[in-house]
């Protein structure tokens, strides 16, 4: 398994290295499993203009899918032959949204790295389903469920009105604007140094959104983009 293992980290390393070579603009992705996960990407993927595979191994969702994307598929994918037969190692990138049958997806994501498929995202259900994923080499590991929870727990605690987390502890938080910094150019309000966050967008009741700058002078009941360490944006946002 060990051996296993380090061959396929091998050989992503090496897609990896030749992924400049991938045609610009090539909008075409396979989702195997069309639960709600994957039809939901597959149906907005599909609105934007991309060309769309959908799998599943159930008739009746692929039946009630096949009129929406651009070709759709009953098959069992982690059945590797049937992957070759569909063409789906062709495709620059592939979505596993498989995620009650874990064996099915590990089995799933193992052929399509046996594949060279550049690009594979998968659904877990769990952390560690979304290890085993990871150390198999598969590219992008999403736990929709979990993601979402901790997303919705900020937005209920607080005053935010949206908040999104990336990696290495940092955040973008939508919010209302403290008294505290209302009346005065951002520059003079030194947000970046008392808070630690840096405001990045303004909308004015009535308007859009447009970016901050230095001179923007914010008023009650705006709303504002912010970005910094997660901490710093959920302190600021408590700010009344």
């Amino acid at each position: 398994m060990g051996n296993y293992l380090h061959s396929l980290r091998r050989r992503r390393r090496k897609r990896l290295l030749d992924s400049d070579t991938l045609a610009a603009g090539d909008q075409r992705v396979a989702v195997i499993g069309l639960g709600r996960f994957g039809s939901s990407l597959a149906n907005e993927l599909t609105r934007r203009g991309w060309d769309v595979l959908g799998i599943d191994t159930d008739a009746a969702l692929v039946q009630k899918h096949s009129d929406i994307f651009t070709h759709t598929a009953v098959a069992d994918c982690t059945d590797p032959e049937v992957l070759r037969q569909l063409g789906v190692g062709d495709f620059p990138s592939v979505v596993v949204g498989i995620g009650t049958d874990i064996e099915a997806s590990i089995l799933v994501a193992s052929n399509l790295l046996e594949e060279g498929v550049p690009n594979i995202w998968a659904k877990a259900i769990s952390r560690q389903h979304g290890q085993i994923l990871e150390r198999l080499g598969v590219h992008h590991v999403v736990l929709p469920e979990h993601e979402m929870g901790e997303r919705v727990a900020h937005l209920v605690t607080g005053r935010m009105l949206d908040f999104i987390e990336f990696d290495d502890d940092y955040a973008l938080v939508k919010t209302i604007t403290p008294d505290t910094i209302t009346g005065v150019p951002l520059g003079q309000s030194a947000v970046r140094t008392k808070y630690g966050i840096t405001v990045v967008g303004i909308k004015r009741p009535g308007h859009d959104f447009t970016h901050a700058t230095a001179e923007t002078v914010v008023a009650k009941g705006d709303v504002i983009i912010v970005t910094g360490r997660t901490r710093h944006v959920e302190a600021f946002a408590e700010l009344g």
